[in-house]
């Protein structure tokens, strides 16, 4: 019997699936999920990761299960495992939705579809979210991102199923892959599950501290949605978000604070396509600098010991460290405290954003490689068309931590600090030290660099080198490229959009 392969990537749902929906139309179906070692033994993966990709998998199963089908999980590499199945069970054609990933994924795709080619094996590829392959111009995006969010959701009510024609496996053991251990105690839950009761509580309840609440560490854990892992993972589509905040913004007054959240929400759903379209319509964003007149910049200056700082949280900022040990710990933090990391990152300690970009990425829950990286190049300032971002920690400690609420969390050292020197603790006086029990140097460390004069020095040399006519010339480029084509919006969402471009805000 020849067989409808559904295989599963980072959709990891039944229910708004139009691989396994147009799959099962067709005939008998497998379902199939591959676990690739390659990918997670790359440097932007982690075992947070895969524990949490575990759960969605465990969830997906029972889903799939109420539709008469069953899934199968299999290691190896793709078309090593689509080789073996093809053998023992002829596939009819394969389905799957749009990927826009890492590189490792990229090239795992165009080997599977040299596979299909070869086996005459038809590989129905389908639109994941809003994003567009081989988008040959911007001009349109915003109409068809539209267009699509509008359509209907995809149903399968029941299933043909197959079973995979080997011995069941179980699932591969991490340390196998000599990867390090990483359990954050405090990370997310994976699955549908709990996504839709977590969506389901920002739009009934929490949505009302959405505007204004997003920026600062304290509030952003309750007012931002938190769907995003289950966006990155495919545990929800983008469409039956963007479909069902609609909803419930049409039952909402239009001047409440709820109605605002909601509508600050969708703009950003809006962004966080036309983020990842960047990777998709260049992948080599990953890699390399978006403007190339940025090459060479931070490059050769590469400083291991500010690296480790950082990421040990070291830097003696507190804030900048509080939030390394929120991202250690949860798996997750809010898109400005992220910005900021990475701000810190390219300019006072002058770190190229590709390596610090891999760590980071471990880090997250919800990596999304494509909002992910160009995200690191314009808070790096390499994109050529964006404004320089410098996020001061210091500043950004006192507008969204006053009290030192957060970073007496996260830092029990510094609990007994006092409060005016609680964001600068090595401008203490010696008896304030020892008065505090926190002894500069032994306790707590001294900054690296003095803040101020090296971000003046960064600041410095990033706007001589766009300064320069060659680096100036091929901005319009980029932009016609990559550069948003808002439509015509009302003034309420223009006033939105601006506030969303100018805080960056699209994470949830």
């Amino acid at each position: 019997m020849t067989t409808q392969l559904v295989w599963f990537k980072r959709d990891l749902r039944a229910h708004d699936n139009a691989a396994l929906m147009n799959a099962a139309r067709l005939g008998p179906v497998l379902c199939l999920y591959i676990i690739e070692p390659s990918y997670w033994c790359n440097s932007d993966s982690s075992q947070r990761q895969f524990s949490f990709l575990r759960e969605c998998l465990r969830d997906l199963y029972l889903h799939l299960q109420a539709l008469n089908a069953k899934l199968y999980l299999v290691t190896g590499e793709v078309v090593d495992v689509l080789e073996r199945l093809h053998h023992l069970q002829p596939l009819a054609a394969l389905h799957s939705h749009m990927e826009t990933g890492n590189v490792l994924t990229f090239e795992r795709d165009k080997a599977v579809a040299r596979w299909c080619a070869k086996h005459q094996i038809h590989w129905h590829e389908y639109q994941q979210q809003g994003v567009v392959r081989r988008l040959a111009s911007r001009d349109s995006w915003s109409r068809r991102w539209e267009e699509f969010m509008t359509t209907s959701q995809c149903f399968v009510d029941q299933i043909s199923a197959l079973e995979l024609p080997w011995p069941i496996e179980s699932w591969p053991d991490w340390h196998a892959w000599n990867r390090p251990s990483d359990q954050p105690p405090q990370r997310q839950t994976g699955g549908r599950t709990v996504a839709l009761a977590t969506l389901r509580d920002f739009l009934d309840e929490r949505c009302a501290t959405y505007r204004g609440g997003i920026s600062s560490p304290l509030s952003a854990p309750s007012a931002c949605s938190r769907i995003s892992p289950y966006l990155s993972w495919g545990c929800l589509s983008m469409r039956e978000v963007v479909q069902a905040t609609a909803e419930k913004l049409s039952m909402l007054p239009p001047d409440s604070r709820a109605s605002k959240g909601l509508q600050g929400f969708l703009s950003r759903l809006h962004w966080h396509c036309h983020f990842i379209q960047k990777l998709e319509s260049e992948p080599e964003i990953e890699w390399r600098n978006m403007h190339r007149g940025y090459d060479g910049l931070r490059e050769p200056d590469w400083n291991e010991a500010n690296f480790k700082a950082l990421i040990e949280a070291r830097t003696g900022w507190p804030l900048v460290d509080a939030c390394v040990v929120m991202l250690r710990e949860t798996g997750w933090l809010n898109f400005r405290m992220r910005a900021m990391l990475v701000s810190v990152a390219a300019y006072p300690l002058w770190l190229h954003w590709k390596p610090f970009g891999d760590w980071l990425a471990t880090q997250f829950v919800d990596y999304e490689p494509g909002i992910h990286w160009s995200q690191m190049q314009m808070q790096s300032g390499t994109t050529g068309i964006n404004t320089t971002r410098v996020y001061n920690p210091i500043k950004q400690a006192q507008d969204h931590d006053p009290h030192g609420r957060f970073v007496r969390r996260w830092l029990p050292v510094l609990r007994k600090v006092p409060d005016s020197w609680l964001f600068e603790p090595w401008k203490m006086p010696p008896d304030v030290q020892a008065h505090c029990g926190v002894i500069i140097g032994k306790d707590w460390p001294l900054p690296p660099v003095e803040l101020e004069s090296a971000t003046r020095n960064a600041k410095n040399v990033l706007h001589a080198r766009r300064a320069q006519p060659e680096v100036k010339s091929e901005k319009s480029a980029i932009v016609e490229r990559h550069g948003s084509r808002l439509r015509p919006q009302t003034k309420a969402r223009k006033a939105v959009a601006a506030q969303d471009v100018k805080q960056g805000s699209f994470e949830f």
